[in-house]
This record gives C-alpha cells, structure tokens and sequence, in this order.
C-alpha cells in the first residue's frame, strides 16, 4: 500500500480543489444583466494615459454585457441621446462649457494628478463627466469610473472627488541588467530566472499597466553600474556592452555586498548570450519603455550604489578608487549622455558610501558631487526646458551636510533636488509606528524626502493587509514627504519563477502579489479608500467566492509578520527573514543562521511597538513587577488570535464552495485556489511563532527560576511549534520550488530547517537552571 507525504496529499487537495473551481465554473450559465447599453467614450486622442483609461473602462463595460464606441473628444456633443463618459483635462474649455451648460459644477480644488467624477442627466441622456488635473488625473479618474462599473455597472458610477496624497508613489526595483552589470540582488534564484525578462518588452508592458492600475506614478530601477548596458558615452564608447549574458557556474551561496566581489572573473569566463543586441538596440528598447510608461503617467529614473565600475574591465584607467581623476570623468560624462541619451528620464538617484573604502564623509559628497551632481547639472544647463529630479540617499552619510556640498544642484531652476531615506530599515511589514526617521527629519529643513519602503518580508506568499497598510501611510510624516517607493533588496519582482502550478505564461510577481502592490498604490493614493471598496475588487476578481471571507482570512493571515518581526526584531535584511526563520550565519561563529529558541529570548523588540522583551519580562515576573508594555505571552496570544481566525475564514470558504459563476476562466479559479493556499500557508506560520514565543519565554523562565514546569512548558510549546513549522514547511513545499537561493540569507532549505526547528526541542530538554 502506497503511502502519501503531506506534499502528496496537499497537491491532491489542490488538485480537488482547482477541478471543483473549474467545473463550478464551466457548468453554471452567468447571470444576464437587466439591462445593456452602449456609452460613448469621449477622450482625446494624442494623449496615452487618457487613453489607457478608456481601455480600462471599455473592457470593463464589456464585462457587464455593455458595448463602448470610443469617440475623440472635440467631437463631444452633450445633447445627443444615449450614455456618455467624458475624459477631459479641466484645463479643457469646451469640456467645462459643456458641463456648466449641463447645470454642474466644475472642480476648483484639483491638485496634480487629482480627479473629479460629476453625472448629468438630461432628456433620454446621461453623462459621466471624468476631469482631472493633468494628464495623470484624467487617467487616475477613467479607472475610478472603470472600477466602479466594473463593481456594480454604468449606471451606479457616483460623483467622487479625490487629490493625491502622496506626490511620488513608486516601486524600487531591483534590476539585473547583465552578469557584467548587477544589481544588488544578482547574487540569488529570483535574479538569475529573471536577467532576460528585463530585456522582454512585453514583460515591461504588463508591469506598467498594472502600476498604472494600482496608482503607482514612477518607477526607480536600481544597479550598481548601469551605465554600460544603458549609455555609449562619447569619450569612453568602448565600455558600451553588446548583447545581454548570465553566467553559466554554479554559484556559491554567499557574495558580499558592501565592496566590490560580487562578480568573480570565474562568472565572467562561463556566460551564455540571452538576448543578441547592440548598444543601439538597448538604448532603442529603453526608450521605448520609457514611451510606454510615460503613456501610463509613470516616471522613470536610474538610481545606483557607488564606487561601483562592473562591465568597464579596467579600461581607460578607470577604476572605484575616489581620487581617480579618470573616473570622476567617465562618472560625470555618463550621468550627462544618460540624460542626452533618454529624453523621458525623469531623474537620477545616487547612494554614497557602499564602496568608498576609508574616505570621509566629506571626500565622499564631494566625489558624488564631482561626477553626478556636476552630470546632472551638465545636462540641466544644456536642456533649461526640461526638468531634472536628483535623488541623493541618505545612507552612511549626515543628510544636514548634504545639501551644503549640492547646494549648486539645490539652486538650479530646472533641478528638484531630494532626499531618500530608508523609512522602516529592511522590515516594512514590522510596525505601523516607525521610528528610525526622527531625527533625520529635523535635519532637512524645508528639502523633501522620498521613503524607502522595504518589503524583505513577504516574498514567497501573497500578503494584503488593508488595515495595517492604511495605519502605517497615516503615521508616514507628511509635510516632509516628496513620496515613497516599494520594494526589496533579497528579491527581484521579475516574473515569477518558483510556483510547481504556475499559470501560463508565468505571471509576473505583481501579478501574483497584486494585492500587496494595489494596497500600496491605492492607499498611498488616497488612504480613504474603504474596505468596502476593496472587497468589491476582490469579489470582481474572485467572483463565485465570499469576497467578505477572503478579505477577513487574508487580513488576519497577513498580520502575523508584523506582529512576528515586531517582536522579534532585526534591523537588516541579512539578519532576519521571516518565511525561512533564519538569517544569514556569522562567519565568526558557529551558527547556522536558523533563529533557534534562544535567539528568540535574546534579540530584542521593535523600537516603534510597547513589546516587552523576554529577558525584560522574566527580570520583572521574578522581581514581582509589573511592566508597561505587550508581554512576549501577550504577543504570542495575538498571533494565535490572528492565524486561528485566517483558519476559520478559509475553513468557512472551503464550506460554502469556490469557483465563479461569471468569470468562465479556469486561471482565475487556479489563481483563487493558489491564493488560498498562501493564505494558509502564513497562517500556520503564525501558529509555529506564536507557539514558539511561549516556549521561548517558559525556557528563559526556567533557566532564571529553575522551576521544572517552565522547563515541561517550553518543551510541550516548542513540541507543537514544530508540529506547525512541519505543516506549513509541507505546504509550503506543495506550493513552490525549493530550496530557494536568497542573496541576503543564502539557501531556505525546508528539509534542513526541520532539522533546525527539532533541535530546539532538544535545546529546551538539556536547559540547565542559570547559577
């Protein structure tokens, strides 16, 4: 008799569980609307982000069963019969006389990028009037109209009013241009699966699609160097590189990061061509996403990490030693043909200090200034038409002597000189209270910053927790604020590459992660966005299922990282990843990088939450005391509180059946079920932390007490984290593609972490009383 392993009988599960969906899907008729129209479409037609808005709205009265006839604009005739959506600039004239001859109001109160929707109705017409300011509001409008007729149909669109609350909403992407060119993240599974994706135009146009859909207005592509894979500079043309290569070795499990070594000559030797293209063809293929993003009212800058020369090979002298003269000169002069190069870069952005070896502050800015502030103000006096931004990150650096050594760049009319500053460390998804900001922010006068928003978090599972996402954007300060951008160091939001089921094609992570990413962008937006509205989007994306349900299990799922990482707390990326419960080893010690039950009684909490440490909490139970604060047993009641509520939700799912009456598409289902699963999946990692944070707390209470009931606790609640971590570790499995080879914390092995998760057993059955 065969028997079946955890993974077996979860992917016979998903199997049921897909083919139910699917038959739901496929037998049942959809539901005929009560009524159909067609509505005429009036936009301008020479401009892009108009125009993706009136897609959006097409396709979505399509889906209601209406037809759509787009017409141009200065054709519009409100005194015709019928139904009509008009998209305009409230710069248009005709279109304010024709609203103001339909008895409405015309906005006064638009910002960039904001939106008013008015209805008027006359004699057997009915007209949706779409304003916005600029480009982007226009745009930003057709898909709130879009959405709500995707929601309920043309008829229930309502008058709504919205300003942008934050200027700048973006994502930091990684970008893995070349082996000869890295990114920070080159070094990993999600980077080498995805080196020639970001060569693919089509992957470029879904990616900006769905940032324009969830608000998003610019996007930040982040190298070491990219200037060899992106620019042919006058003076330098022989640095220029052909063609796009990944290295064929096998690669260690640990690079460094923070020096040069990244890319070994031995990568170098064995690559294999993924894209055959001239320095042309390159700089024509990222003009051409530029183009397209500018037509989804994106932006697009470069930001880099500095002294960093990958791809030069030691030519013309060039080096990353700060008083080369030679490459202060190739700096300066590749920062200006970037510009010359790319008529739609938006802007530039620089860190100093990654690579400067033992340089002072000040021989640092002034190197940076030498060669990006003096290229970009090159380029600023040679186009005075077009405006720059300029990015300086505040990163081992004093941001209130920034601006002192930049203050020409500060002083250029057509330069917005910014700051950048990592807002919640590497952990995003730690507390809707930061605190790491305070003082920086007193330093910058009347300059503005962009935050670093980094997810090193959630990378395998689809997180969304509306709640905790609207709270932190609150506590955001806002009069500093130029905007943030969204993104990781140990992962590249490439296509996705580890799913055993994955949909064809591969979707792209923010495909995949679309709610997490739509959170960001919408809520960054306008934080008012309710969760009323946002379980309507996921009942129009997931129809057939409880939308209420679904968001109710993926809430309190999500919850489990920021309730887990705020208690135990680590700065960096490199020292603590939540999925694998690990962090990269101390080449001092003997660790594995696995956080046993000890290192959960001795790292500390999140500064921004009332969390009581371990050691804190056994000091004052022996002393008698009482502290102010969330205790570690506390902390552990509310992850338990949060993955048994996940569980009952998704229990109450699987009850009342999934699938869809309407949708008719089997990707949707398969989708639904994999997302489920994700759901699940954080869930029983909730009950593993929480199990593990009462075992660690009896353990330490037993070592400082010598009580042998807190010993046969801490045994008994580190038996049943494991009991969890092996469940979760089995879906996980199921799911995707492991072990999976991180830059930041190396391999996540599940067959060896289950090793690791027994072992703390066995640390709690030899504890000793403390002498």
């Amino acid at each position: 008799m065969h028997t079946l392993n955890p993974s077996d009988i979860f992917s016979c599960a998903l199997t049921r569980l897909a083919c139910t969906a699917i038959l739901v899907t496929c037998c049942v008729l959809p539901i005929a609307p009560g009524w159909a129209a067609q509505v005429t479409i009036y936009v301008a037609p020479d401009v892009g982000p108009a125009n993706f808005a009136a897609a959006e709205i097409e396709m979505a009265l399509q889906q209601r069963g209406d037809t759509a006839v787009r017409m141009v604009l200065n054709e519009l005739d409100i005194e015709s019969k019928g139904q009509h959506i008009v998209l305009a600039s409230i710069d248009d004239r005709l279109v304010l006389e024709g609203l103001r001859r339909s008895g409405s109001t015309i906005p006064r109160t638009l910002k960039n990028e904001g939106f008013s929707i008015r209805r008027t109705e006359a004699e057997n017409s009915n007209t949706v009037w779409v304003l916005g300011a600029g480009e982007g509001g226009v745009m930003y409008g057709g898909l709130e109209a879009a959405e709500q007729i995707r929601i309920a149909g043309f008829r229930a669109i309502e008058a709504i009013q919205r300003n942008p609350y934050m200027e700048m909403r973006g994502t930091k992407f990684n970008v893995p241009l070349d082996v000869r060119t890295p990114s920070y993240s080159d070094m990993s599974d999600a980077a080498q699966a995805n080196i020639g994706e970001m060569w693919n135009f089509d992957f470029w146009t879904q990616y900006l699609d769905a940032l324009a859909r969830h608000r998003y207005n610019y996007v930040s592509l982040w190298n070491l160097h990219p200037f060899p894979s992106m620019v042919k500079v006058p003076d330098y043309p022989d640095i220029a590189l052909a063609d796009v290569q990944r290295s064929k070795i096998e690669f260690d499990e640990y690079y460094p990061t923070i020096t040069t070594g990244l890319v070994t000559p031995e990568m170098l030797d064995r690559t294999e061509t993924l894209h055959k293209l001239s320095i042309e063809q390159k700089i024509d293929f990222w003009r051409r996403v530029m183009q397209y993003a500018k037509d989804r009212n994106i932006d697009v800058y470069i930001i880099t990490w500095n002294i960093f020369t990958y791809g030069v090979g030691g030519k013309y002298g060039i080096t990353d030693d700060i008083e080369n003269p030679r490459t202060i000169d190739y700096f300066r002069k590749s920062v200006r043909e970037l510009f010359r190069t790319y008529p739609l870069l938006r802007g530039i952005g620089l860190t100093t200090g990654e690579n400067m070896g033992e340089a002072d502050f000040q021989a640092k800015e002034d190197w940076a200034f030498a060669t990006y502030g003096q290229g970009a103000l090159d380029a600023a006096q040679e186009q005075p038409e077009r405006q720059i931004r300029f990015i300086h990150r505040q990163h081992q650096t004093r941001a209130q002597d920034i601006a002192r050594t930049f203050a020409p760049l500060v002083k250029q009319p057509n330069i917005d000189f910014v700051f950048s500053f990592k807002y919640a460390q590497a952990h995003t998804l730690s507390s809707t209270t930061q605190t790491f900001h305070r003082g920086y922010v007193e330093s910058l006068g009347e300059l503005k910053t962009i935050w670093t928003l980094r997810n090193d978090d959630a990378l395998m599972f689809r997180w969304g927790a509306p709640d905790f996402v609207r709270t932190f954007i609150a506590n955001i300060p806002h009069e500093p604020s130029q905007g943030y951008y969204l993104g990781s160091d140990m992962w590249v939001w490439g296509r996705e590459f580890l799913s055993r089921s994955p949909l064809e094609p591969r979707q792209l992570e923010i495909e995949k992660q679309w709610y997490h990413w739509m959170l960001w962008g919408r809520l960054g937006y306008d934080p008012t966005l309710d969760n009323e509205r946002i379980v309507g989007l996921l009942a129009q994306r997931y129809p057939g299922t409880s939308a209420k349900l679904l968001f109710d299990a993926w809430q309190h799922a999500s919850m489990v990282y920021p309730l887990t990482t705020g208690f135990h707390w680590a700065d960096f990326d490199f020292q603590w990843y939540i999925e694998g419960c690990r962090s990269r080893p101390d080449p001092a010690q003997t660790e594995t990088g696995f956080h046993d039950v000890n290192r959960f009684i001795t790292l500390g909490t999140h500064p921004g939450t009332d969390n009581i440490a371990i050691p804190q909490y056994v000091e004052a139970v022996v002393a008698g005391e009482k502290l102010e604060g969330t205790t570690p047993l506390e902390v552990a009641r509310q992850i338990d509180m949060h993955a048994d509520a996940a569980l009952r939700a998704l229990g109450s799912i699987r009850e009342s059946g999934i699938g869809s009456r309407e949708s008719g598409k089997s990707d949707t289902s398969k989708e639904l079920v994999q997302t489920l699963a994700d759901i699940r999946a954080m869930a029983l990692l909730g009950k593993y932390y929480a199990a593990k944070i009462r075992g660690a707390t009896e353990l330490a209470l037993f070592r400082e007490v010598g009580t042998t009931q807190h010993k046969r606790d801490a045994v008994d609640y580190l038996t049943q984290a494991a009991e969890h971590w092996s469940r979760y570790t089995s879906l996980a499995a199921a799911l995707y593609k492991n072990p999976l080879w991180t830059n930041r914390v190396g391999y996540v092995d599940w067959k060896e972490l289950n090793r690791e998760v027994a072992r703390d057993i066995e640390i709690a059955r030899d504890a000793r009383p403390a002498p």
